[in-house]
């Protein structure tokens, strides 16, 4: 079975985020009453595993493994069969 994995990586909240203090002070410059914002990135990953918990286990140690730095980072995994597409 196919899956798609999203990896949601986030600096902690210990970690400065210093691009997500531009876009804040951006924000705030366009007129937006932001509170806060924390940047971080989605990487999606479609790969072969045989049901969902090997799918998730799957994902989540390609998370420890490489995409997540965590010493710095945390990180949160989605995980779906992936759909049939049109062609």
């Amino acid at each position: 079975m196919r899956f798609v994995a999203r990896v949601l990586v986030r600096p902690k909240a210990e970690v400065r985020d210093p691009q997500g203090e531009a876009v804040l002070a951006a924000l705030r410059s366009l007129g937006h009453d932001v509170a806060e914002v924390r940047t971080g990135k989605e990487i999606v990953v479609t790969f072969e595993a045989r049901d969902e918990n090997a799918a998730r286990e799957t994902a989540d140690r390609m998370g420890d493994q490489l995409l997540a730095n965590p010493v710095i980072e945390s990180y949160a995994v989605e995980v779906e069969r992936e759909t049939a597409r049109a062609r």
